[in-house]
């Protein structure tokens, strides 16, 4: 196996080594720690004693720590570290290899290479060369460091979290815990009763540090679904659906450790991770603060407008954000919310844990003139749901442009709220292109972090504002 050593990445090293001496938590994910005197493999931020630097090996991937045979730390829980993000540096295709290879529940290595456009030989190849594993090994690791999780975290049977990994049985679950870790599930588990998924699960989401809950709350809040989403002081939640499966998710801000702790409500187990997933990319925990300030500063923010811990909230799915973008094509983001709640309401879509925002077939089966808005507008929304019909996803952004009415703002929209990209300038949104004039920024200065200075930018208005009214107020008291 390939560790940080091996490759002579003396800088990464240099940079990893203060790291884990100053257990600087913005790298809580991004690496581990392995020592070779003890057989254990730890997050940069555990408090155990330090080792020496010549006992310590360094690895970007934990699986490449569990294929040399280093066991987690009991004390840090490596698999409780904030996900490593996607833009450390690999290469591009390797890199959504890797996340592809990850997913739950795990697709045939066939199949990820033809996601990928490339072969399977080159596939294994790249995937050997990166990181020192084969692509099948790189599941089985995926599925048990989430079967680890759930042992650790919640109190599903060994049945249900085979099932959640995507095993055929509690079998097989602990047949591959015996030969990869030789553990079996219940060695890793204590003497508690397991439970049913019914009552609800219980996972913690961590985020990488530090993390600015009150700016996303109120973002969240500017955008509220009011018929689906509940967003309060320090929480977040709604009910979904996930393709056959249907939930309900709770979570709630703990700013001492630094996460979400998260109550999920499935039907269906395999759907835990990928909807997980999908609340870390929404809620944008694995984002990298201290990399994007240095980005914005560069830029031209000065430091008295940069906002601490600065993240991107997303929407539930790109159907979601692409029907935001629509319909509010040109007016204030207050009015287009009044517009998506509209649609939601008009629709009215529930299932057994509450409401939830409608599907592409739901829209296109109501009456061209159900929203009382221009009438251009709402055709393009239902041209919009019948192309992610026939394409059975919102389509990439060459036939999304091919659609009229849709232009590079609407797509760009999608790519930020939908998919959260991370280098999206919105120079086509007015508040955008004021505040970068007034503030003399230089948006290409932030790339690839462009996302978030639009962001700031939008940030930074909306406090001007806030602070002007109060102003006013406090005028008009005075008088």
């Amino acid at each position: 196996m390939t560790s940080l050593q091996d490759t002579g990445s003396h800088d990464l090293q240099r940079a990893y080594r203060q790291a884990r001496l100053s257990r600087d938590p913005r790298f809580d994910g991004i690496f581990f720690v392995a020592v070779i005197s003890t057989g254990i493999f730890c997050r940069p931020i555990c408090p155990a004693r330090l080792p020496m630097e010549k006992n310590v090996r360094y690895y970007a991937v934990a699986a490449q720590a569990l294929q040399d045979g280093f066991r987690p730390c009991l004390r840090c829980r490596p698999d409780s570290a904030p996900d490593s993000p996607a833009w450390r540096g690999v290469a591009t295709t390797t890199d959504r290899a890797q996340r592809l290879l990850s997913e739950l529940p795990a697709q045939p290595v066939s199949h990820v290479a033809q996601r990928l456009g490339i072969s399977e030989r080159y596939l294994h190849s790249l995937i050997r060369h990166h990181l020192g594993l084969t692509p099948k090994q790189v599941q089985i690791y995926s599925q048990l460091w989430f079967a680890r999780k759930l042992l650790l975290q919640t109190r599903l049977t060994v049945t249900d979290i085979a099932a959640a990994c995507g095993l055929q049985s509690a079998r097989r679950l602990q047949d591959l815990m015996k030969k990869y870790w030789d553990k079996t599930p219940t060695m890793l588990r204590d003497n508690q009763p397991p439970s049913h998924h019914s009552a609800g699960i219980s996972l913690f989401l961590p985020c990488q540090t530090p993390y600015n809950w009150p700016q996303v709350r109120d973002f969240l809040v500017a955008h509220c679904l009011e018929r689906v989403e509940d967003v309060g002081d320090n929480h977040y939640a709604r009910a979904f659906d996930w393709q056959e499966s249907e939930g309900y998710i709770h979570a709630v801000f703990d700013a001492r450790r630094c996460g979400f702790e998260v109550t999920l409500h499935l039907t269906d187990l395999q759907y835990i991770q990928p909807v997980m997933a999908n609340l870390a990319r929404m809620l944008d925990t694995n984002a990298q603060p201290a990399v994007i300030h240095e980005a914005l500063s560069a830029a031209g923010i000065s430091e008295q407008y940069l906002t601490e811990g600065l993240r991107f909230p997303g929407t539930w799915d790109a159907f979601e954000a692409g029907c935001r973008a629509i319909v509010g094509q040109q007016i204030s983001f207050k009015a287009a919310t009044s517009y998506i709640n509209r649609l939601d309401n008009y629709i009215d879509k529930h299932n057994q844990f509450g409401a939830v925002f409608p599907t592409a077939r739901d829209v296109v089966n109501q009456s061209q003139d159900f929203l009382k808005m221009p009438a251009s507008r709402q055709r393009t929304l239902m041209a919009f749901a019948d192309v992610c019909i026939q394409e059975n996803a919102v389509p990439d952004t060459r036939t999304l442009l091919a659609v009229k009415g849709i232009g590079p703002w609407t797509c760009e929209y999608i790519e930020l709220r939908g998919y959260n990209a991370c280098d999206i300038y919105l120079n086509g949104d007015l508040i955008v292109r004021n505040m970068a004039k007034a503030l003399s920024v230089t948006p290409d200065n932030a790339a690839p972090w462009r996302s978030y200075l639009t962001l700031q930018l939008w940030h930074i208005a909306l406090e001007e504002r806030a602070q002007s009214a109060k102003q006013k107020q406090k005028k008009q008291e005075t008088v």
